[in-house]
């Protein structure tokens, strides 16, 4: 397994829902569309856990990974680089 970068913003928003500060998740998402140029009040925020395919132990807390999913409020598809660059592991 690469070494991961801990600044890139989905090991971020992971590791605030293992210490129990998930509420500060979208504040920090917020942060992150505003850095990129966007709106945040344009975007409904939805987070899923999920667990990667080289996990040790299913469940385990070390190998699970918050995916964050972008919904536009108006209904237009969200640019599949933005998606692909929120989520980014590298």
């Amino acid at each position: 397994m690469g070494k991961l970068n801990p600044y890139n913003l989905q090991m971020q928003i992971t590791r605030m829902f293992e210490q129990g500060q998930s509420f500060f998740a979208t504040t920090k998402v917020h942060d992150w569309l505003k850095e990129h140029n966007q709106n945040p009040a344009d975007y409904d925020i939805l987070f899923h856990k999920i667990y990667p395919k080289k996990s040790v132990a299913p469940g385990s807390e070390e190998e699970m990974l918050i995916e964050i999913e972008l919904k536009r409020k108006d209904g237009q598809l969200v640019d599949s680089w933005l998606q692909e660059q929120i989520n980014l592991q590298g």
